[in-house]
């Protein structure tokens, strides 16, 4: 019995994957998939990467097609950077917990509030409340985009409390900060952090700003109970870069678990370890090779951004690519 289900998964696996390709080429399609998507997908993107790297591979596509592997903010941004390509989200209820915890009102009254402030909004968020923002970033260049704004200048921050936590304290500016997560990040706490250290005491640990243990590891490194040689705070993409260049054997990897098939598929030789095997984000796990394939059949769903919400957005979003 486990022998027949083997073989009938694998050229369904297999099938789906070279159909796939095949309508990409027939489409003048590029798959751009999230270091959060499933590894089927993952193999067979053009692009793998996190929210900057594929904001940039949007920018830069001569494709028509955009088929965008990931969440709905996402997909916006592409919109947003490729007016005149077709950009596709396989399923509409691919959203984002971080990007529903604040809406363009909420973030006018917050503005409101503070009429001089500079609003630096996380890629997480909606075409409307980058609108709504003088700059976009992501976990890759937010310390740079908070630098680059001059020292006399208040910053609102939002949405994701924790990387805005983190950096008040690696800038030491003085950022007001919306109190939104992402629910996966959230639930990465101090305690499973501490658990792993112990359980592989010669690993490197790696972190996302994101999660709801950074402060903490912060506090850790500052107090020297963590190693501060073999812990570093990244962004998807800097983990993923990181593992390869790093020595190390083994790594602690605290953020979704998507990232990790990236990390071992470039590293066979090492060992990456989840900081929790439950991180998992169901919204971007609603990506299947069932619904790519149909969105390329019926070129389903189009993701579109009102002309006027897309101009207003695009100059927060063309700072991040730039910076």
């Amino acid at each position: 019995m486990t022998t027949t289900t083997m073989a009938s998964v694998g050229p369904t696996t297999a099938h789906l994957q070279q159909e796939i390709l095949r309508l990409k080429r027939q489409r003048n399609a590029v798959l751009l998939a999230h270091t959060y998507q499933i590894g089927d997908i993952q193999d067979i993107a053009d692009v793998v990467g996190d929210s900057l790297s594929l904001s940039q591979a949007a920018a830069r596509t001569d494709a028509e097609v955009i088929v965008f592997c990931g969440v709905h903010f996402m997909a916006e941004t592409a919109a947003i950077l490729c007016p005149a390509k077709t950009v596709l989200i396989p399923d509409l209820d691919a959203g984002c917990s971080l990007a529903a915890s604040i809406n363009a009102d909420q973030l006018r009254a917050w503005k409101a509030e503070h009429p001089d402030a500079v609003v630096v909004s996380y890629v997480n968020t909606t075409a409307e409340v980058k609108a709504e923002s003088d700059y976009c970033c992501t976990s890759s260049n937010a310390e740079r985009v908070i630098r680059a704004i001059p020292e006399d200048r208040k910053i609102l921050f939002l949405p994701d409390m924790y990387l805005g936590a983190y950096l008040r304290e690696v800038t030491g500016r003085p950022i007001e900060i919306w109190a939104g997560e992402c629910h996966v990040h959230a639930a990465i706490k101090p305690q499973f952090v501490s658990d792993r250290l112990a359980q592989y005491p010669d690993a490197e640990l790696l972190v996302h700003p994101e999660c709801g243990c950074v402060s903490s590891t912060l506090h850790g490194l500052a107090k020297g109970t963590i190693n501060r040689e073999k812990t570093r705070v990244l962004s998807t993409g800097g983990m993923i870069k990181h593992a390869a260049q790093s020595n190390a054997r083994q790594f602690i990897v605290a953020t979704e678990i998507g990232v990790l098939h990236p990390m071992q598929k470039a590293n066979p030789e090492k060992t990456f370890i989840p900081i929790d095997e439950e991180a998992s984000c169901r919204y971007m796990k609603m990506i299947t090779l069932n619904n790519v394939l149909r969105s390329l059949q019926e070129m389903t769903y189009p993701v579109t951004v009102a002309p006027e919400i897309a101009a207003r957005a695009r100059t927060a979003i063309d700072r991040m690519v730039a910076l």
